[in-house]
């Protein structure tokens, strides 16, 4: 199997789940051809030098990658397509980099060569979703054509922070989510979902689809919590001087229940929150080299 992420950015953060993600995986090292990091931030995988190839990517590919729409997002399908074509005849697994593997390895590989493709999980029938992107997307997208297959009420949104495809077929399955990208794209459909529903299309219809949410954690939605216990683990193994062998043998011993994956909250209440802070900015800051000032009466 062949692990593929895409990590972009000078957030920290994101590189850090990357390098957590990755080490989850690394327990099952025999059961992986290639573990392939496209980035612009190369530097933050060197700890990682013997286990992963990193792929930098400039401007000029990560715009031809765009398309003629300069639809960021089709990266993912086209990082997808260049792996693919890497190594033609091993499974791919693609995963965000707030991601980790806590269930079976043995179980997602022998889904993907048996010929079904996973996603994180399903989200439901586009046509029965109840946001106003997903409303407005299947209002522009009921009935049409997107490379040749005709869209309908079963065609399922699937979360695409997981997207692992068969090596059979899999040049026909990627290509048949690039044309829907590009078709969707071309009528002018509401973009945000775009990728993530090209690829759910192409795989159902390619293989079949199953969830991988048994097996992976992605925790969208409970990143800050998430962030904090991923950076003290890697923060005590830089102190702790370990080794990625050593590191492994660790996230080993992680509490994967330690915090919720899944943790949504109202908007009425980071609303109220945000209120709170501006009406109740701190009484004081004072930075080094600043003049000090008076104590509080």
């Amino acid at each position: 199997m062949n692990l593929l992420y895409l990590v972009f950015g000078a957030n920290i953060k994101n590189h850090f789940q990357a390098n957590f993600s990755i080490l989850t995986f690394l327990k099952h090292r025999a059961g992986l051809t290639s573990i392939t990091v496209v980035t612009d931030a190369p530097n933050f995988y060197r700890h990682l030098d013997e286990f992963v190839t990193v792929l930098p990517v400039d401007e000029a590919t990560l715009q031809e990658w765009k398309g003629e729409f300069n639809f960021f997002w089709r990266i993912k399908i086209k990082a997808l397509e260049h792996v693919a074509r890497q190594f033609p005849n091993t499974p791919i697994l693609y995963l965000d980099s707030d991601t980790f593997l806590h269930g079976s390895f043995e179980a997602l590989h022998e889904t993907l060569r048996r010929g079904t493709a996973l996603m994180h999980e399903p989200e439901g029938q586009l046509s029965q979703l109840g946001s106003k992107t997903e409303k407005l997307m299947w209002n522009q997208t009921q009935g049409h054509t997107y490379g040749g297959v005709r869209l309908t009420e079963r065609h399922t949104m699937w979360n695409a922070g997981v997207v692992g495809i068969p090596a059979l077929r899999a040049p026909d399955a990627i290509a048949l989510a690039l044309t829907i990208c590009d078709e969707l794209s071309r009528q002018q459909v509401t973009p945000r979902l775009i990728e993530q529903f090209a690829l759910s299309v192409a795989l159902a219809e390619t293989f079949g689809l199953q969830a991988a949410r048994p097996h992976i954690g992605h925790y969208w939605s409970n990143k800050d919590e998430w962030n904090e216990h991923i950076a003290a683990f890697l923060l005590e193994s830089h102190l702790s001087g370990r080794t990625v062998p050593q590191e492994v043998e660790a996230v080993g011993a992680f509490d994967f229940r330690v915090v919720p994956v899944v943790r949504k909250l109202k908007n009425t209440r980071h609303r109220l929150e945000n209120l709170v802070r501006r009406l109740f900015p701190p009484k004081q800051v004072v930075y080094v080299g600043d003049a000090e000032l008076p104590a509080d009466e």
